[in-house]
């Protein structure tokens, strides 16, 4: 488990069922890569490379390149 939580929030999630910690651990990590990208790119997407299946998404709509 994550170190960064509150006690109050680690001993909420120590009740939870395994699958849940597991989902809840998984979400915290995913927000810690998406806080460590670069902040020096102009206009580019704020979060993760909004890419799936080759295709760019945004905003709901996927373009083929």
């Amino acid at each position: 488990m994550s170190n960064d939580l509150p006690e109050e929030e680690i001993a909420r999630r120590a009740g939870l069922p395994e699958a849940a910690r597991r989902a809840l651990e998984e979400a915290d990590a995913r927000k810690r890569a998406e806080a460590a990208l670069p902040a020096d790119e102009i206009g580019g997407p704020k979060t993760i490379e909004p890419t799936r299946y080759g295709d760019w998404e945004r905003k709901g709509i996927a373009y083929d390149f």
